[in-house]
């Protein structure tokens, strides 16, 4: 995650840089790390609707940590990277808890099951987020079908990007089946760590602030992605 946005900051512009594409294809493991404990924390805490609101709140700081970061307008003016993929994680876990914690009616329930998904379509990794949460969820335990349901909306996510955001950005999105190893090697247990939850938490947030500082130390108010 923080290789991937310091690539940011030392290549803006999202260039064919090959140390960029390295640092870049380094950071694509960062989101489907994300999905996946997102999902393992829905079926794991004690509190959902705690769980729940610390998303929240983390999401708003994340967002103006994001835009400040980036140098992008605190109020959305594209459809596109507007905020954090903390937005997405917060509305995938949403989707999770109406779906398996609610008895509301069924077309009710779809109804605003769609119009969340498509609200975080502004996000970094967009509706494709919450899609990846919600499959890797309903695979539990099963890494090979989790990879299965999640790949083929990274690719439809690299084809959106490809053509409306970015080529370079749209193809470095299918190096996430980088991940497998990794979570392969997630053996379900909590770990012993515990205050490793707030200190992400709390860098999140504060390694995007530090970028946005050096962005302007360096570029002034200059916009860093795919400038």
């Amino acid at each position: 995650m923080t290789i991937d946005h310091f690539s940011d900051l030392l290549f803006p512009g999202f260039r064919a840089n090959p140390i960029a594409i390295i640092l870049h294809i380094i950071g694509r493991l960062t989101a489907p790390i994300m999905w996946f404990f997102v999902s393992e924390g829905f079926h794991y805490t004690h509190d959902v609707k705690k769980y729940m609101m610390r998303l929240f709140i983390f999401a708003i700081i994340s967002h103006f940590a994001y835009c400040f970061a980036f140098s992008i307008s605190f109020i959305p003016s594209d459809i596109f990277n507007q905020t954090s993929v903390m937005y997405p994680l917060f509305i995938a876990f949403l989707v999770l808890y109406i779906n398996e914690k609610t008895n509301m009616n069924n077309v009710l329930k779809h109804i605003l099951v769609f119009v969340l998904v498509w609200s975080a379509f502004p996000a970094n990794w967009s509706s494709i987020a919450v899609l990846s949460v919600i499959g890797m969820y309903y695979n539990r335990g099963n890494l090979e079908k989790q990879m299965k349901a999640i790949m083929p909306w990274v690719l439809l996510y690299g084809v959106i990007s490809f053509f409306f955001v970015n080529k370079l950005y749209g193809i470095i999105q299918v190096f996430v089946i980088l991940v497998y190893p990794l979570l392969k090697m997630y053996n379900g247990e909590k770990g012993k760590c515990k205050w490793m939850k707030w200190f992400f938490y709390i860098y999140y947030p504060l390694h995007l602030f530090v970028i946005g500082l050096l962005r302007i130390m360096i570029y002034g108010n200059t916009p860093l992605l795919f400038n």
